[in-house]
C-alpha cells in the first residue's frame, strides 16, 4: 500500500538501547561503531519505575520504555504522567518481536512437561502469550485502538510500521505507536547459536500519525512515510520503490548485508550505507523500527546541514524542514527528489521476503486534504 505524501507522518521517536539516547546518536554510533567494552544494559527501572517491572519479562519492560519515550516525544503524554492527552480510542498499538518472550514460552512448556501446570505461577503465565508486549503497552497508557503483535521474520519491524500507517490511513485510528523489541537470554542464544554480545537487548518505537491530526494538535512531524513494498527479492523491492535507478540519499541496509559484485547491488555505490545492527547487535523483529529511528536522525542532520548552507555530500538537496506546498487548492505537491529520501530495507535474497520503505522529510505545511466521506462504523469518530 502506498500512502499519499504527507498523509502519514512520524511525530515521535523513542529508544531503549544501551548507549544510545537519540536518533542522531543511533546514526552516529551506526556510522562509527564504538570499540571496547559493550555499554551497560539499558536500565528500564530508571524510566518506567518499579511498578513497570512487576510480573513483566525483559522484552515487555524494554518495549514499555521505548513506547513511553515515543509518546512523550510526540507530545501525547506529559513529562510527569503516563496517560495520553487524547482519547485513548484514537491511538493504536503495533508491536514487532520474533523472540521477545521466547524464554517464557519455552520455560513454561518445559515446566509443564517435567512437572505439571499446577507448578506454574498465575502471575507469570500471561507473559507466555504471543501478544503480551503490545497488550501491556496499551494497558499501561490506556490505548484502546486496534492492538497488533507481529512475529514475521526479517521483515517484521518494517511490516509493523506499514500496518501502523495502514491503520491510520484507513481511518481506524488517528495515530499508532509502533514498537520493535528483542532481548537476549539463554534460550534465544541457544536457538540462534550466537552469544549475547552479538544480539540486541533493546527496543525502539515510533509514533505514526495522520498529518492533519498532527497539525490540528500542533505536533511537529519529524518525517513523512513514503511508499512501502514487500517483494521476493531485494532488487525488485528497491526497483519498485525507486524506479529508473534513482539514487536515494541514504540506504539503511538489511541486517549484515554483504555487498555483491558491481552491478549486482540494487543501490548505486556512491549512496551512503548504514547497518544499524553493527552498532546494536542483530535485531531480528526490532530491525525495521530501529532503522526508521536512525533514518529520522539522518533527516534531522541533513536538514541542519541544509539550513546552515553546508553541502551534504551524497545526502539530500534540502532538509527535513523544507517547505513543501501545493501549487493551488487541490493540486498535488511536487514529488520529493530521491536524493532527499532515506531508503530502508529489511531481509535480503536469502530471506523469504524483502520489505522496503521510503522515509521522507516532513512538510512544514500539509497539502489541502480532500473532503471526507461520511464516517463508517469501523472508523475512528473522535
Amino acid at each position: 500500500m502506498t500512502h499519499g505524501r504527507g498523509e502519514v507522518v512520524v511525530t515521535g521517536v523513542g529508544l531503549a538501547v544501551p548507549g544510545v539516547a537519540t536518533p542522531e546518536a543511533l546514526l552516529r554510533r551506526t556510522a562509527c561503531p564504538v570499540a571496547g567494552p559493550a555499554p551497560e544494559p539499558f536500565d528500564t527501572a530508571a524510566r518506567i519505575g518499579r511498578r513497570g517491572h512487576r510480573y513483566k519479562d525483559r522484552a515487555t519492560r524494554l518495549a514499555l520504555c521505548a513506547a513511553l519515550e515515543a509518546l512523550r516525544n510526540a507530545d501525547l503524554i506529559p513529562s510527569d504522567g503516563e496517560e495520553v492527552t487524547v482519547p485513548g480510542d484514537t491511538v493504536g498499538v503495533v508491536a514487532s518481536s520474533n523472540l521477545g518472550n521466547l524464554d517464557t514460552a519455552c520455560l513454561t512448556a518445559a515446566a509443564i512437561a517435567e512437572r505439571s501446570a499446577v507448578d506454574l505461577s498465575p502471575m507469570s503465565l500471561p507473559n507466555a502469550s504471543s501478544n503480551v508486549i503490545a497488550s501491556w503497552v496499551a494497558i499501561r497508557h490506556g490505548l484502546r485502538g486496534p492492538n497488533l503483535m507481529l512475529c514475521n521474520g526479517a521483515t517484521s519491524g518494517l511490516d509493523a510500521v506499514h500496518w501502523g500507517a495502514t491503520l491510520v490511513a484507513a481511518g481506524r485510528v488517528r495515530r499508532a505507536v509502533v514498537i520493535g523489541v528483542e532481548t537476549h537470554n539463554a534460550v534465544v542464544e541457544d536457538l540462534l547459536g550466537r552469544s549475547a554480545g552479538e544480539l540486541l537487548d533493546g527496543a525502539a518505537a515510533v509514533v505514526v500519525e495522520g498529518a492533519r491530526w498532527a497539525e490540528a494538535r500542533g505536533a511537529r512531524a519529524v518525517a513523512a512515510l513514503g511508499p512501502y513494498e514487500r517483494r521476493a527479492g531485494l532488487g525488485g523491492c528497491v526497483e519498485a520503490l525507486l524506479p529508473d535507478g534513482a539514487a536515494p540519499g541514504v540506504w539503511f541496509t538489511p541486517e549484515r548485508y554483504a555487498e555483491g559484485p558491481a552491478g549486482a547491488v540494487p543501490v548505486p555505490g556512491a549512496v551512503p550505507r548504514y547497518d544499524v545492527t553493527a552498532a546494536v547487535g542483530r535485531a531480528s523483529g526490532a530491525l525495521g523500527v530501529l532503522q526508521c529511528a536512525a533514518a529520522v536522525g539522518w533527516l534531522a542532520r541533513a536538514g541542519a546541514d541544509a539550513g546552515a548552507g553546508a553541502g551534504v555530500g551524497a545526502g539530500p538537496e534540502a532538509g527535513a524542514g523544507s517547505v513543501i506546498e501545493a501549487a493551488g487548492p487541490g493540486a498535488a505537491p511536487d514529488p520529493v527528489p530521491a536524493s532527499r529520501q532515506a531508503l530502508i530495507t529489511s531481509g535480503d535474497d536469502t530471506a523469504d521476503a524483502v520489505a522496503g520503505l521510503l522515509l521522507r522529510p516532513a512538510p512544514d505545511r500539509c497539502p489541502p486534504h480532500p473532503a471526507r466521506a461520511p464516517l463508517i462504523s469501523m472508523e475512528c469518530s473522535r
